[in-house]
């Protein structure tokens, strides 16, 4: 896990996705930007969030404290890497 001071770029609505872990089993999943402090040319993110935190807005150009969790698997032979933010609060 790593934790990083980063800017909102932008953020999805949420939707409502299929989960074993909830009593109705669905989960609400929202997917935000965010940018590295600094120059035009900065590392961005674009990670998942879900449940309560997937329901919270967050307005472009807030800064944030970022808890992101980095994350790899396979289907079919390839490999991706997946960002979930655990944890956004606004500064």
């Amino acid at each position: 896990m790593v934790t990083k001071l980063l800017k909102v770029v932008a953020q999805t609505e949420p939707v409502y996705v299929p989960s074993k872990k909830t009593d109705n089993g669905q989960l609400a999943k929202s997917m935000i930007r965010l940018k590295e402090l600094g120059g035009e040319y900065e590392d961005e993110y674009v990670c998942a969030m879900f449940g309560n935190l997937a329901l919270s807005k967050f307005s472009v150009g807030e800064m944030v404290i970022a808890s992101l969790r980095f994350q790899t698997h396979e289907s079919n032979g390839s490999f991706f890497q997946d960002v979930v933010a655990n944890d956004l609060k606004v500064i």
